[in-house]
């Protein structure tokens, strides 16, 4: 009889889940029994787009993402570890002990408190961290009340939060101590067009500013105390969101003896150099390489993992040429500037890179769209190999620099800008050649690019369609020829939209188009049936984003 390895992995979240997930599907020979334990009580679910819940873009229930199962996966959730026994490889709970061959540990992180007063012990009635399903609920059942919110911090998830809250109807006030919002991932131009913006959607922000105190009442919040400026200014909060970034939950780790530092230390084989037993992945590890926080460096994680541990996984599909857009905006061109990725750990010239693709950021707030990539931001280093070309309109909202480097996007900053975005994520991600000067990536399309995909029919099957899991126009056409026809089938099937969501716009007008090129019968996106005509097939060609076409 064969012995089969034993894996516990600890958090059932959307790294842990992930890595069972591609784990159990490589495990054509049967060789693992496999413990998934989630200190939460819920099922997996989407971190990632809790600020949509906050926003009433989207329902709770449309965060669920699949559990890991099978006849050699056992899941057990709300379940707390309690510590690791190396010696007798033994996980400790708080019902009870599993024993183990391998550990990985997906335990994520936690939301920053900062040490202000009025935070002290639990947090007050109205005083919210936005981090888990939990947090979510309770800061939606707040608004139904509410009038004034301040959101603490004008990063990613604040700014997520503060257009939220203000799609709500709320009077929003961010507080944030750069000196201007999303400071890690803009830079100071970049920022202030990102400020004009949130001010028109009615939303104060307060930058260069320190918060002093939160002001507390008879266990309620009524507001916050702010230095901004000469003196003193007070902003009545009925609620107030701390997005005070994340802090990675290490202390499993430590108490089990492995080396942390931000996050539990692992090296390029994700491996504890302590115990090669022990593995990290997702918000907790600190690899080589350094952590972006996003989720698809977590799921790049699990999928390396997954593969070490079964056999080798498959590399990435070639590339397309995207044709670039135009914009009749004021031109800078400027040579020399580079940087890692914000959140990345400094390294001498031998530490690996980020996977490409794994450091984008698409930030998901109503009226405001922003993604960065690669080389963007304050946090930058010079290089004279590097060139850089900006076309700023802030009377428009709009901002866009990129980068290019040795015939390749090496980085790019949109603001206000959704259809540049996409094309300079497919050439980022793809690492698709383009010209030594990147001024002709924006203000005129290439002579030497492509054409661009005037329909869905025409876009090559390699083409990308949801950078965060990697699914192409070839893994959705499958899959509907497999029997998925509404998007929640492709989710279930390949997991587009299940990341960012920001490719489901393009995931349905592909369902559109393939409900009415292959016939009347065939079931459309909603689950109803059609008649095949020209001017539906145009209708839903026309679905598939402009962006995403010529990105194709």
């Amino acid at each position: 009889m064969t012995t089969r390895t034993r894996i516990v992995v600890v958090g059932n979240g959307m790294v842990g889940s992930r890595f069972v997930a591609d784990l159990t599907t490589r495990d054509a020979d049967a060789e693992f029994d496999v413990t998934l334990l989630g200190e939460e009580e819920y099922h997996p679910y989407n971190r990632v787009l809790l600020s949509e819940v906050v926003a009433g873009k989207a329902d709770l229930s449309a965060l669920a993402l699949p559990e890991a199962d099978g006849d050699r996966v056992r899941v057990e959730r709300g379940t707390p570890v309690i510590a690791i026994d190396r010696a007798s490889r033994t996980v400790l709970t708080s019902s009870g002990s599993h024993r183990y061959d391998r550990v990985v540990l997906a335990t994520g992180s936690v939301a920053r408190i900062p040490d202000l007063p009025g935070l002290e012990g639990d947090l007050p009635a109205g005083v919210h961290a936005l981090r888990t399903l939990d947090d979510a609920r309770e800061i939606v059942a707040v608004t139904a009340n509410a009038g004034r919110a301040v959101v603490i911090g004008a990063g990613v998830l604040g700014i997520e939060a503060a257009c939220g809250l203000a799609r709500r109807g709320l009077d929003v006030a961010v507080i944030h101590s750069a000196d201007t919002v999303m400071d890690r991932q803009l830079d100071p131009d970049a920022g202030r067009v990102a400020q004009a913006t949130l001010a028109g959607l009615g939303i104060a922000t307060w930058t260069r500013a320190r918060t002093r105190r939160v002001v507390v009442e008879d266990g309620r919040v009524t507001g916050v105390d702010v230095d901004a400026g000469e003196r003193p200014v007070t902003l009545t909060a009925d609620l107030v969101v701390l997005a005070c970034g994340t802090t990675p939950e290490v202390a499993l780790a430590r108490s089990a003896g492995l080396a942390v530092d931000r996050g539990v230390l692992v090296g390029a084989d994700l491996a504890s150099p302590d115990d090669p037993r022990i593995f990290a992945i997702g918000d907790c590890a600190q690899p080589p390489e350094g952590g972006a926080g996003l989720i698809a460096q977590g799921w790049d994680q699990a999928r390396r993992l997954a593969g070490r541990l079964t056999r080798p996984a498959q590399g990435p599909p070639t590339a397309a040429r995207p044709e670039q857009p135009s914009m009749a905006l004021r031109l800078s061109l400027s040579a020399g500037v580079v940087s890692r990725p914000a959140d990345s750990v400094s390294a001498g010239p031998t530490t690996p890179a980020l996977a490409a693709g794994t450091d984008v950021v698409r930030l998901k707030a109503a009226g405001l769209e922003v993604v960065t990539m690669g080389v963007s931001g304050t946090r930058r280093r010079r290089d004279p190999t590097h060139r850089s070309v900006r076309l700023s309109d802030p009377a428009s909202g709009r901002h866009v620099e990129v980068v290019v480097a040795d015939g390749l996007v090496v980085g790019a900053t949109c603001v206000g800008a959704p259809e540049v975005a996409a094309d300079l994520s497919a050439a980022y991600v793809r690492r698709t050649p383009v010209p030594a000067d990147p001024a002709h990536l924006l203000i005129r399309p290439l002579a030497t690019a492509a054409a661009p995909a005037a329909t869905p029919e025409r876009m090559p099957e390699g083409a990308t369609v949801c950078l965060c899991n990697g699914v192409t126009k070839k893994d959705i056409v499958d899959a509907c020829r497999a029997g998925a026809h509404t998007a929640a089938d492709l989710a279930s099937a390949t997991r587009a939209t299940t990341g960012c969501g920001g490719c489901k716009e393009t995931v349905c007008g592909l369902l559109e188009w393939l409900a009415e090129a292959e016939g009347p019968a065939r079931p459309t996106p909603s689950g109803g049936s059609d008649a095949t005509s020209q001017r539906a097939r145009a209708t839903s060609e026309n679905n598939v984003t402009t962006g995403q076409r010529a990105g194709h």
